[in-house]
């Protein structure tokens, strides 16, 4: 529709009044109709546009509160409308939230205000989302209480207020944010955990029980055999250590007072695992004069933490102090903790695929497609060693061949790319490497490259296996003008160390285990 002639805007309905020397007041609700003009009309009064303050009593007046709202477009900087955790401001949104501060590894901060029953998941779900971090699995809040060299892992679906309740005052007690691999692994490889040695019969269970049946039978029946074995414990108000051999039942832990003898009046009751929390200790040799440093300790989760009311247990190696620790969650959570694994199953995982390949790793077998008959499956092991060696060889030419095509430019895959990867920690000590896999869980598969400190421009590959860390000199090399790394002598070459980790994630090479874990950090 085209509109001929002159017109003129004309509101209706408009709550303005006008005098000669008056001010208007607040433009209320109006319309915009469209009037002809007649001729020669006066000209109108010039009048500047001034500002109208719209107050909140009157944007419902106007239509204003039906407007729809526009879409957040950074929905994880915000706090979902049913999350317990609340990211905002240092004001609290509501009276009844609690500000707390949780510290990444790089000894940076973030305060986070929670609802008094947000748990340790709810907290690390939030803190996944607003660290930016690459995927949602194996995160665990950790309890540190510095001083004593304490610390443990959180269960799932502890209440984060009641734990900060139990802190002493003006202590240097804080929460961690870090990967922990290790929290429900006992229900993935429980043999690794409860070696037969360590598990005794009861009087409600059968005899011979392996590792794995006693955590189903557990979770299915409630009853479970006696964990036993020698510990040192260290005597009250003395810094001597003393061989003890110890029990741990669902009723409580108990010690023997005549060897490893069992019957009643030999037994002396320790403490109740109801009410009961296990700590690892680190540095425990220099802190307390433990003679290994396999050492935790057990205290009331309901007192306060002083160094006189712990109960200091020191293990023969990691294996046992890990059977130990294990057992006290288990026995004392039970299918809860099992519920905490099935929920952190159920959870988005960004690498199933990677996951599911690991999981199937055992049941891979030797092919050989040679012959025109087919495939067939190599029986003999050493026929199989050598054709894993040939196929190693094939693999070395193909990417040579690849590599020298005049295609690829120097600058396309620059050979400080490792310097990016979250599995890469530059010049970090053996010490601190091995400090890393340990504090994130010993997990079969966990590892980290690291810069040699006795070797010039060469590296370290450190890996986990079968609750050890092991470490693997990557150097350099030449062949036909290029540089290659390489950890086997020259007999498989890598251009760069992310062709190195890519390959040995889905072949062993002359590791015990495929890499599996990354050992990562992550800044909050």
């Amino acid at each position: 529709m085209e509109v001929q002639g002159q017109w003129a805007e004309v509101f209706e309905g408009s709550d303005r009044q006008e005098d000669s020397g008056g001010e208007g007041e607040l433009l209320g609700s109006s319309t915009v109709t469209l009037a002809p003009l007649v001729a020669n009309p006066p000209p109108p009064p010039v009048r500047r546009s001034q500002p109208l303050v719209i107050h909140k009593s009157r944007m419902n007046s106007v239509g204003l509160s039906s407007v729809p709202s526009i879409p957040n477009p950074f929905p994880e900087l915000c706090s979902p409308s049913q999350s317990p955790v609340l990211i905002g401001s240092l004001s609290p949104p509501r009276s009844d939230t609690h500000l707390i501060k949780v510290f990444g590894e790089d000894s940076h901060s973030r305060s986070l205000w929670v609802i008094p029953r947000a748990t340790a998941r709810d907290v690390c779900h939030l803190l996944v989302q607003t660290a930016h971090c690459s995927d949602q699995e194996n995160w665990a809040l950790i309890e540190l209480h510095s001083a004593l060299g304490l610390e443990r892992v959180l269960e799932d679906h502890e209440v984060v207020v009641e734990v900060q309740a139990a802190w002493p005052s003006e202590s240097d007690t804080k929460l961690l944010f870090r990967k922990n691999y290790a929290k429900y692994e006992f229900f993935r490889t429980p043999v690794l955990f409860f070696p037969k040695h360590m598990i005794s019969d009861s009087a409600d269970v059968t005899k011979g029980m392996t590792s794995a049946e006693l955590i189903q039978n557990l979770l299915q029946s409630g009853t479970c055999p006696e964990i036993q074995g020698f510990l040192h414990v260290r005597e009250p108000s003395r810094k001597a250590w003393k061989k003890v051999y110890f029990f741990l039942r669902r009723s409580g832990l108990y010690c023997s007072t005549k060897g490893s003898s069992k019957e009643p009046r030999h037994l002396q009751y320790v403490a109740d695992l109801e009410d009961l929390n296990v700590y690892s200790i680190t540095n425990s040799r220099k802190l307390y004069g433990a003679p290994v440093d396999f050492t935790f300790c057990v205290k009331p989760s309901k007192d306060r933490i002083r160094a006189q009311d712990l109960k200091l247990l020191c293990a023969e190696n990691e294996q046992t102090r890990t059977c130990w620790t294990s057992a006290f969650r288990l026995f004392k959570y039970g299918r809860q903790l099992h519920c905490n694994y099935q929920l952190s199953q159920s959870a988005p995982r960004l690498q199933e695929v990677v996951s599911q390949r690991c999981e199937s790793e055992a049941s891979l077998v030797a092919m050989d497609f040679s012959g025109k008959a087919g495939g067939r499956v190599i029986q003999n092991a050493w026929e199989a060693q050598s054709a894993e060696r040939e196929e190693g060889q094939a693999w070395r030419r193909r990417e040579a061949l690849r590599c020298s095509l005049p295609n690829l430019t120097p600058g396309s895959r620059p050979s400080s790319i490792h310097r990016t990867q979250l599995w890469f920690h530059g010049g970090v000590s053996r010490k601190q490497a091995q400090r890393l896999i340990e504090e994130q869980g010993l997990v079969d598969g966990m590892f980290l490259i690291r810069e040699s400190q006795q070797h010039a421009q060469c590296f370290v590959l450190s890996l986990c296996y079968k609750l050890k860390t092991k470490h693997y000199l990557v150097i350099p090399c030449e062949e036909d003008g290029r540089k290659y790394y390489t950890m086997d002598d020259g007999l498989t070459l890598f251009i760069d160390l992310l062709q190195l980790v890519e390959f040995h994630q889905i072949n062993k090479g002359i590791l015990p285990v495929c890499l599996k874990h990354p050992c990562v950090c992550v800044a909050l």
